[in-house]
């Protein structure tokens, strides 16, 4: 049976896309290759592209509803938010990193150099309005910690390994079981200031820890489940990354080329 292409659009509440862009967003997996950093994004060690936080952008709401990220870094959320016609707010706890937010983005989409863990005391200080959408790629904890070659490369060319120093950093949080705990309270305070029926996109990834397999993405969703209702996933895909030789010759040790990117909605 064909499908009717006004079944969707013809009372969307959700978003400005046609049935047949619905549809295909729909789809679980997707590959996705982000194009080169420019210099001033390079610095921070794990952006995520635009192009992608657009497509979600454009599926999870309509022009002029408010998107908000608690892990701003160089600004990818509100340059995405700039392209699509929305209103983007974004915290962010460096500086640096901050600042270059504030150069790629008009004033309309609001830069907040803070805690994002203080979400309640800063919505009420910058009188913010309700969250249509929350979209973040958040520090991943341990994992930033780990040396390996990926890391060792940027220290050769003089690029963040870290984002800081600073005690109330996610990414300086040692203990698993701790960051996740952490992590889940910041959702759940950030839950007060969203609308009803608005969706929170993670990206987030799984990783090796030694001989260990640590399923960050799944334990995170588990845990959010308390809060949150689990909507899906969408598993976004990288094959243009390099291939390292883990374990080769003696050990399956994988190249983790994918990310979780974990769908909630705030049902109450």
């Amino acid at each position: 049976m064909a499908h009717d292409k006004t079944l969707i659009s013809r009372d969307n509440r959700l978003n400005d896309l046609s049935a047949q862009e619905w549809l295909r967003f729909t789809k679980t997996w997707f590959v996705h290759n982000p194009p080169p950093r420019k210099k001033n994004e390079t610095l921070h060690p794990a952006k995520y592209p635009e192009s992608l936080i657009e497509e979600f952008i454009r599926f999870f709401t309509k022009q002029g509803q408010v998107v908000f990220d608690p892990f701003l870094g160089t600004g990818s959320t509100l340059v995405a938010c700039q392209n699509t016609k929305r209103k983007g707010i974004g915290i962010e706890l460096q500086d640096k990193y901050a600042r270059i937010a504030e150069e790629r983005v008009d004033p309309e989409q609001k830069v907040i150099i803070d805690d994002s863990s203080n979400i309640k005391e800063i919505w009420v200080k910058n009188d913010l309005p309700k969250i249509d959408f929350v979209i973040t790629s958040p520090p991943y904890g341990p994992m930033l910690n780990k040396k390996g070659l990926v890391q060792g490369k940027r220290e050769e060319q003089g690029l963040d390994t870290k984002y800081s120093e600073q005690e109330q950093d996610f990414g300086n949080i040692l203990k698993y079981d701790i960051f996740i705990e952490k992590l889940v309270d910041l959702f759940a305070k950030t839950k007060e200031v969203m609308k009803i029926d608005a969706y929170a996109v993670v990206i987030i990834q799984n990783y090796r820890d030694g001989s260990e397999f640590k399923t960050l993405a799944w334990d995170f969703a588990t845990a959010m489940k308390k809060y949150f209702t689990l909507s899906g996933v969408k598993i976004w895909c990288q094959d243009n990354k390099t291939l390292y030789p883990y374990g080769y010759r003696y050990s399956f040790v994988p190249n983790v080329h994918h990310h979780e990117c974990l769908i909630f909605k705030k049902t109450q």
